[in-house]
Order: structure tokens, then C-alpha cells, then sequence
């Protein structure tokens, strides 16, 4: 590659892991200060940001124990979305979008499904001394 010089200091990952990155944590600090105001958002945690290429819009994935915590989050979005655009340049913040983390969906599943399995019989050789 020999002749060809990029411009600019070499990024670590790409622009739009970055931009999730940063629009976790403004969401995150922002949903916590309004959690004193509005209780349906104390138990809740945002676990990612994934914007799409074009950056135009995003969802936000959130694990929480309050059953109504997704409409709490509906409520505040365009606040949300003003304070992504007070901190962060951008040609336009992305419409943000909230989702139940799959991945949180995933687990609670695979441990429902080790509290129906029965035990493994134990053989005479693994009997713990008494």
C-alpha cells in the first residue's frame, strides 16, 4: 500500500460502534436523572444502542423489572432525542426506538429451562464422603 496515505488518525473500530457507544452512555446518565421523576424508569438498564449505517435511527435495548418501563421510555423519547442533540454533533440525531434485549430474553428462557430438567441420577463413584 505503498503511496497511499489516509488522512486523519486511525480509528480502533468504526464510526457507527462509536456513536453506539456514546449514545449509551448520554441514555444512560439521562434515564437515571429522570428516574427520580418518573418511577416507571428506576429499574431499568439499557444494555446497548445499535444505529443503523445511515445513522438516521436507532434502537435502544433495555432489560428491566417494571412491566411498564418500555412506555415510560415512549414517553420521554423526544427529550431523549433533544438531549442526544444538545451533546452530540451530529447531521441529525437518530429516532430512537426502544426494544427488550434479546439477549436477556435468551437467558430467562434457558433458565426456565434448567429449573423444569430433572436432576442427573448420580453414580455410586461421584457420592461425596459423609
Amino acid at each position: 500500500m505503498e503511496g497511499r496515505h489516509r488522512r486523519g488518525p486511525q480509528r480502533p473500530y468504526p464510526r457507527v460502534a462509536r456513536v453506539n457507544a456514546l449514545l449509551l452512555e448520554i441514555l444512560a446518565e439521562e434515564v437515571e436523572r429522570r428516574a427520580d421523576a418518573d418511577e416507571r424508569l428506576r429499574l431499568v438498564t439499557l444494555t446497548g444502542v445499535v444505529c443503523e449505517p445511515g445513522l438516521s435511527q436507532a434502537v435502544v435495548y433495555v432489560a428491566s423489572l417494571a412491566p411498564d418501563a418500555a412506555d415510560g421510555l415512549e414517553d420521554h423519547r423526544k427529550a431523549l432525542q433533544a438531549v442526544i442533540g444538545a451533546q452530540v454533533r451530529m447531521k441529525r440525531t437518530p429516532l430512537l426506538s426502544f426494544a427488550v434485549d434479546p439477549a436477556i430474553v435468551a437467558g430467562a428462557a434457558v433458565e426456565a429451562a434448567l429449573r423444569r430438567a430433572k436432576p442427573l441420577p448420580s453414580s455410586p463413584g461421584d457420592a461425596e464422603p459423609e
